[in-house]
């Protein structure tokens, strides 16, 4: 992972931050892409509003990896209302750019985000927030099944 990628790209991928799994999550996001083969998985500790704790675990490629750790980065300790802005082109913007074949990666993170913030929700008995619903359409089974 060299040519192409910026330095924060590979300092993401060579030096993850918030890996690993969180016990008791408040809120789990599983995403995946059928095409490359990457699976991101977000886990949320949230107290009131604001996401106290934010670990991820990523099967995937070095942006695959890189993606997940920013966006646990650009979430962690921000207000859920916060999360769900985030954008994958904040994503891409905030590691200094993708090569267009890894943009999916970061659309992958994007979702994930807002799976976990859905799974929060629903498991709360709360109805799930547009914006969570808006980034698949509706259909994706992980913020809406």
């Amino acid at each position: 992972m060299a040519m192409g990628y910026s330095e924060k790209v590979r300092d993401h991928f060579a030096n993850p931050r918030n890996v690993g799994k969180l016990e008791n999550a408040d809120g789990i996001g599983e995403v995946g892409n059928a095409v490359c083969g990457d699976i991101m998985k977000i886990y949320l500790k949230i107290d009131g509003d604001i996401i106290t704790d934010v670990r991820f675990n990523t099967f995937g490629c070095g942006a695959a990896i890189a993606t997940s750790s920013m966006a646990t980065e650009m979430i962690k300790g921000k207000p859920i209302s916060e999360a769900l802005q985030l954008t994958n082109h904040a994503v891409v913007e905030a590691l200094d750019g993708l090569p267009p074949a890894k943009l999916h990666c970061s659309v992958l993170a994007e979702e994930a985000v807002k799976a976990a913030v859905a799974d929060y929700y629903r498991k709360k008995g709360l109805p799930i927030p547009e914006a969570c619903v808006a980034s698949c359409g509706g259909d994706c089974g992980h913020c809406c099944g």
